[in-house]
């Protein structure tokens, strides 16, 4: 009623359930759009930037200051990252349950500060590692200590980023109204801009951060990074009177499981052919409480049963069909989430092996300057900028005009091709190896500190086309996961991508130490991966990765050709509804027309 008389007055309320701070409605002309994404997207830029000024360059000072041999400082590396990726699950359901994405961004970018000034006071202070290694010999080992605080470090920025990566990005994204058409047409691009921007902020990390590390210091190369990251947090704040929120809708884990419980403990009962004689509120019981009806779809259709109706009411045995079709579309993501865990395993060798392989390669740029190995990683966000704008600008428009589709081609489409492009890269990054080992072995230099005749730009094939690969994987799968998630768990559907991302870093670490054992074993000294990498074969091991990707994507195109993106079931529950019913209310015939509103 508020909001009718205020559009009688003139007032532009947002559609989409958004409000202030305090709870209360917002005025679309004073809030949201890219005005508030600017500070959002501003502090994402820079957050960025502070975490790969530490992660770009990891597995060199882990060899390099903590005296780590290549296998184990690979693994610790992963393992972070994987646990940095995990952990924003927990921030998800935290800010969907309880907090709110906003409060729970603000504790989370606290505890992110506090680990960054304790990383950065680690790598300063003399006493917190270990001396030198004279001439790369006779390496003091750090001590448990030295080692302890830096790991603590480390760990307590992955805590903070729990809260802090699955809730900015779904704020973002949250700045622009799906029911006014120019925001809507504004969202689909949001996130290709949004990874432009963080790409900007990455590539200054992996160039000048990176370089101060190698050449100035450690203290200053991690100091910068900590003082970005207090700005970004300011320059966040700055924005707060600008933000469209979404309340805390309540655990989504729970509505979930609540569902499958009720499904199983009815499991011998039958599903009435008519959707409308399942559980359900009316369109205006749920407009009071602020959420959205979803009508009935036929996919995972057992999951129904735990809306049939029974004389037993509580929630844990009766649920509404809204509650069982936002379970729908949360586990129905399932398989392309584990599909596309393998693309993060592939990526992760760049942060970990593709380095560790460019500090045997000739590094020099001219008589005075060699380029710092993790500076290479620079070049997977250089390509990956060039792409994202060339298919934001170019592609998509083009595409269009054929496809009809505002996206261009369906997200589904857009993950396969960066699939097929995950297996390129590693068998370019095995052909790449193979020709580092043939020269390696034509001069006899298979010492594990030999610097062998050939530029380190051999490695740049596999470099770029991870980042074009990122273009089509990683914006896809945020857009993907986001999109399809019910209102209520954006927040965790965003953080789909993360956990597919910590498996496959998880699974990246498992598989590093578990060939690297097997080989070794296998064949006396003459593993697949030593710290001596000229008188290894990571060229076997980027082979065994390029299976696994294909494997991989044939899995993929299985689960692509059974998901049914939200905007087909709400057509298929639309007509199984009949319309032309004439019990059915106005108010609901006006919802379900827009339910119907295509949604790429």
């Amino acid at each position: 009623m508020g909001v009718l008389l205020s559009e009688e007055k003139g007032e532009d309320y947002t559609e989409d359930g958004t409000v202030d701070l305090k709870g209360r409605p917002v005025l679309r002309s004073n809030t949201g759009k890219w005005k508030a994404c600017s500070f959002i997207v501003g502090y994402e830029m820079v957050e960025r930037m502070a975490y790969y000024g530490i992660a770009s360059n990891l597995v060199v000072y882990l060899t390099k200051e903590l005296h780590e041999g290549t296998v184990k400082s690979s693994k610790n590396v992963t393992n972070w990252v994987g646990v940095v990726w995990f952990m924003p699950a927990i921030g998800a359901y935290i800010a969907d349950a309880y907090l709110g994405r906003y409060s729970t961004f603000l504790i989370s970018s606290a505890i992110y500060l506090l680990g960054m000034c304790l990383l950065t006071l680690a790598v300063s202070l003399p006493a917190l590692k270990p001396p030198p290694c004279p001439q790369d010999k006779d390496c003091q080992k750090a001590t448990s200590l030295q080692v302890g605080l830096f790991f603590l470090g480390l760990y307590i920025i992955a805590v903070g980023t729990g809260g802090t990566k699955p809730n900015i990005s779904t704020m973002g994204a949250d700045q622009f109204d799906k029911f006014e058409p120019k925001e809507k047409d504004q969202k689909i691009s949001f996130f290709n801009w949004w990874v432009t921007f963080i790409l900007i902020g990455t590539i200054f990390s992996n160039t000048v951060l990176v370089y101060i590390q190698d050449n100035v210091g450690w203290a200053l190369g991690y100091g910068i990074p900590t003082g970005g990251l207090l700005f970004s947090i300011l320059v966040f704040l700055f924005g707060t009177p600008f933000y469209r929120h979404k309340s805390p809708s309540g655990s989504p884990l729970t509505r979930m499981l609540q569902v499958i419980v009720a499904a199983v403990r009815k499991w011998k009962l039958e599903v009435p052919d008519d959707p409308k004689e399942l559980y359900e509120l009316t369109v205006e019981e749920y407009a009071i409480n602020g959420r959205n009806r979803i009508y009935h779809s036929p996919s995972l259709s057992f999951l129904d049963k735990a809306a049939i109706k029974t004389k037993q009411r509580q929630p844990w045995m009766l649920c509404t069909v809204t509650q069982v079709e936002e379970t729908k579309q949360m586990m129905k993501m399932v398989p392309i989430m584990v599909t596309t865990c393998m693309p993060s395993t592939v990526i992760a060798q760049a942060n970990t092996l593709f380095i560790k392989q460019g500090t045997t390669l000739d590094r020099s740029i001219g008589p005075n300057f060699k380029i710092p190995p993790a500076c290479l990683t620079a070049f997977i966000n250089i390509f990956m900028l060039l792409s994202v704008v060339t298919y934001d600008r170019i592609l998509v428009p083009l595409v269009r005009r054929y496809t009809k589709n505002p996206r261009g081609i369906t997200l589904l489409q857009r993950l396969g091709i960066g699939l097929v492009i995950h297996i390129v890269i590693m068998t370019t990054a095995c052909l790449a190896e193979k020709k580092r080992l043939s020269v390696a072995r034509q001069h006899n230099l298979l010492g594990q500190h030999d610097i062998l005749p050939l530029s380190i730009f051999i490695l740049l094939p596999q470099f770029a086309l991870a980042g074009i690969a990122d273009t089509f994987v990683d914006v896809a799968k945020l857009d993907l996961f986001y999109d399809q998630a019910p209102e209520g768990m954006k927040s965790l559907g965003t953080s789909y991508v993360f956990i597919s991302l910590s498996i496959g870093t998880f699974f990246s670490s498992f598989l590093i130490s578990t060939v690297a054992d097997l080989t070794k074993r296998n064949n006396g000294q003459k593993g697949w991966i030593l710290d001596n990498l000229n008188v290894s074969h990571l060229d076997y091991y980027y082979a065994f990765l390029a299976i696994l990707s294909a494997i991989n994507f044939l899995c993929f195109l299985v689960a692509a050709k059974f998901f049914v993106y939200n905007n087909d079931a709400t057509q298929a529950s639309i007509i199984g509804l009949e319309m032309k019913n004439n019990n059915a209310s106005s108010h609901d015939k006006m919802e379900l027309n827009q339910s119907n509103t295509p949604n790429p």
